[in-house]
């Protein structure tokens, strides 16, 4: 399959599942490289220095303030985290439909962690400074029927596989889509006893899915245990405010934070710090989509299909690719709450995606 080909449900066949593969992006650090970073002091087995690099294999499915960490650091160090995709490495750049309708759900979301900071307590605030995050060259987009902003309208498994370029992917055409790396899953282990799956977020941050969440941000989380148990992973190269398909681009990423415990501060939920917005393309308007109902939800996916229905015409793109581009691009925002019985919710499309036609 060539990149840029969305699969239908329907075009499934026999396949032997083939090696993955890195396009366009750094290779995966391999474990003995990261060995190499970490041999400096031990403590139990247990890295200890000011920067700790965590290989891809160090992972779990599940919050649990019971797993053991992965690794221990001090406040105030710096982790480098190589992380899978949010299948824990079941796609690839070669997968088709066959092989995301096997994918084994339960190793959704995979994550990297847990780390151990030391003098962290509950009660603590966990400082996350996201300082570096980088794509891999590949990704995937999927729609899964019963799951999403709109099941009603999609019933069947469609796959849509992106090559990435630095700052940029054209495989969804006419579109060009600017990329803005993050990880959708940042959290400490949650307060109430584990297991617990990784899809819902809460006061402990996890799958939060803010794309505001890039580089230049400072992420702020209760601390609930001792040591804190950070983990972070589900990155996304391009994500729309809303994530209205029920993806982002899902690809593996590596991620560079600084850690701090900050005891002089108090949270009951996750706060962040964010740098000043930075585009790739110059802004040249955007087309906006604009519906009112009594909740939001309800206005959210009105919505959704006007701006389905807008690329379909506009840009001749199947109801799929459009639904795709929505999930990476559209961003939802409540512009009213307040003139009862009605809440108002708008979505806006940058006119760069498609330069040939603004």
């Amino acid at each position: 399959m060539q990149f840029g080909d969305g699969l239908r449900g329907d075009d499934r066949n026999d396949h032997q599942p083939r090696p993955p593969q890195q396009w366009g992006g750094r290779e995966s650090v391999s474990e003995s490289a990261f060995s190499n970073l970490i041999s400096n002091s031990f403590s139990g087995g247990i890295p200890l220095m000011s920067l700790h690099c965590v290989p891809n294999n160090r992972t779990h499915d599940r919050w649990d303030a019971s797993l053991p960490p992965v690794a221990e650091v001090a406040s105030g160090d710096t982790v480098i985290l190589d992380c899978l995709d949010s299948s824990g490495a079941q796609m690839s750049p070669t997968s088709t439909v066959a092989d995301f309708v096997a994918m084994d759900r339960n190793k959704i979301h995979t994550i990297t962690g847990p780390i151990f900071v030391r003098d962290a307590e509950p009660g603590d605030v966990l400082q996350i400074e996201i300082r570096r995050i980088e794509h891999r060259g590949w990704g995937w987009t999927s729609i899964i029927p019963g799951l999403g902003s709109l099941p009603e309208r999609f019933t069947e498994p469609h796959l849509f596989l992106w090559k990435l370029e630095k700052d940029f992917s054209y495989s969804l055409a006419p579109a060009r889509l600017p990329l803005a790396p993050f990880l959708g899953i940042v959290g400490v282990a949650p307060e109430a006893p584990g297991p617990h799956r990784t899809r819902p977020p809460g006061p402990f941050g996890g799958n939060l899915d803010v794309k505001d969440l890039q580089p230049g941000t400072t992420l702020y989380l209760p601390v609930f245990h001792t040591g804190a148990l950070f983990s972070a992973g589900d990155g996304h190269a391009a994500q729309g405010d809303g994530e209205v398909c029920i993806n982002g681009i899902e690809g593996p990423m590596e991620a560079e934070f600084r850690l701090t415990v900050r005891k002089d501060m108090r949270l009951d939920e996750p706060f962040a710090e964010l740098p000043p917005k930075v585009s790739k393309v110059p802004d040249i308007g955007s087309w906006a989509f604009i519906a009112s109902a009594p909740d939001a939800l309800s206005a959210a996916k009105n919505v959704i299909h006007h701006a389905i229905d807008f690329l379909m015409d506009r840009f001749a793109l199947s109801p799929q690719l459009a639904y795709t581009l929505c999930s990476v691009a559209l961003d939802l925002r409540l512009s009213q709450i307040v003139n009862q019985p009605q809440i108002t919710v708008t979505g806006t499309l940058a006119k760069s995606l498609f330069p040939k036609a603004s």
